[in-house]
């Protein structure tokens, strides 16, 4: 086999899951996102990988296939994203980014609406190659709330086809990137607030905070519908579905008209609608599998998940999609080759009758202390079961 149709087959092989066709061997689209920036970021790259510029050379150094909702992002200013842009009507909108001598950048956003100003502060941590939220947007909610509705009122987003047109060139056969760029009503309130904060804004102005969601949700579906016409053929609400937040209720009372639409939106453009799972899944599966979502990113093995991930296949119903199955708690403590190819063999054989709906991947991402070895460990054992 030539090197041209081991490259094709890649892409071939994620949109037959994508279909729920079964692929030739089991999909592997790993998410080495922070770990290659803490590679690179620290001079810690192995002399092999040289070579890598980006985390799309890792991937295709090491052989494996692309079903990415980062790989175009900057890492250093946003949690994903990076194809859209926000759009402001009636309110001034101001970012700061400011440098400190540790190598930390600290990003100030300010926002003037006609209610008052609003301000949000992140900080990309140097050391470890990540960005974290200082200051939360509201953080005197009671007073606040006026101009967070003038805030989510004179928002929208607009999608750069050219952007993503871009970046799946450079992808090619290696895969499909998958377009990151959307969150729930809930998870606005998350975004804005803070998980404890938002569950008091919900109980302390239901009718507000339903109003505001609402407004969110019209503006992401115009977003979807944006990517649709650029002929995205997947997209993700970038959620942390994590059970302990997005409970069944708060699901059901804040989330669920979204889901439900973007994903009949997504169908009848035959595109695939997915959400990014981040911890604690069994509570919610069934009701999101009812909602017409395609799938979830990133579904963990306990302790950090509740739930094995062919448990989740029958769970979810008959054409749920899930990624996952690697997390820190495996690639930092297994300590050999031998401990990895059990884990891996014992995984893909439980998933091997789901071969059509799972993608071998990170439950949410590659810890930065996963030792070089252990990626490559967990490469070999999958080409050896695959």
């Amino acid at each position: 086999m030539t090197e041209t149709q081991v490259t094709t087959s890649r892409r071939q092989q994620v949109e037959r899951v994508l279909r729920r066709e079964p692929p030739a061997r089991i999909v592997y689209a790993p998410n080495y996102w922070q770990w290659f920036a803490h590679q690179q970021n620290h001079g810690l790259l192995p002399p092999e990988l040289a070579h890598c510029r980006t985390q799309l050379d890792l991937i295709r150094h090491l052989g494996l296939d692309v079903l990415s909702r980062n790989i175009y992002c900057d890492q250093k200013r946003c949690w994903f994203g990076g194809l859209a842009e926000e759009v402001w009507d009636g309110v001034e909108f101001a970012e700061t980014q400011n440098a400190e001598p540790n190598g930390d950048i600290v990003i100030e956003k300010t926002f003037r609406t006609r209610a008052g100003m609003l301000t949000e502060r992140l900080r990309y941590v140097f050391a470890d190659s990540t960005l974290v939220q200082e200051k939360f947007l509201l953080d005197d909610y009671a007073q606040q709330m006026d101009a967070f509705e003038a805030l989510v009122a004179g928002r929208r987003w607009r999608f750069h086809p050219e952007r993503y047109d871009a970046i799946q060139r450079e992808v090619g056969d290696d895969g499909i990137v998958n377009a990151g760029e959307l969150h729930s009503p809930l998870k606005l309130l998350h975004f804005a607030a803070g998980a404890d904060t938002a569950v008091y804004l919900l109980e302390d102005f239901p009718e507000r905070c339903a109003a505001v969601m609402r407004a969110h949700e019209e503006a992401q579906l115009d977003l979807v519908r944006q990517m649709l016409a650029a002929r995205v053929p997947a997209m993700m609400a970038m959620d942390n579905l994590d059970s302990m937040f997005h409970t069944p209720a708060y699901v059901e009372r804040c989330s669920a008209g979204f889901y439900e639409r973007a994903s009949r939106l997504c169908h009848e453009a035959g595109a695939a609608f997915f959400i990014h799972a981040c911890g604690r899944q069994r509570a919610t599966l069934p009701l999101i599998a009812s909602l017409g979502v395609d799938g979830l990113e990133g579904v963990a093995y306990p302790p950090l998940g509740d739930v094995q991930l062919d448990e989740a296949m029958a769970l979810a119903g008959g054409r749920f999609l899930i990624t996952g199955g690697i997390s820190a708690m495996e690639t930092e403590k297994f300590q050999s080759a031998d401990e990895v190819r059990r884990y891996v063999e014992d995984l893909l054989r439980r998933m091997r009758p789901y071969a059509h709906r799972f993608v071998l991947a990170a439950s949410c991402n590659t810890s930065i202390r996963t030792p070089w070895k252990v990626i490559q460990w967990f490469r070999d054992a999958w080409k050896e079961f695959r």
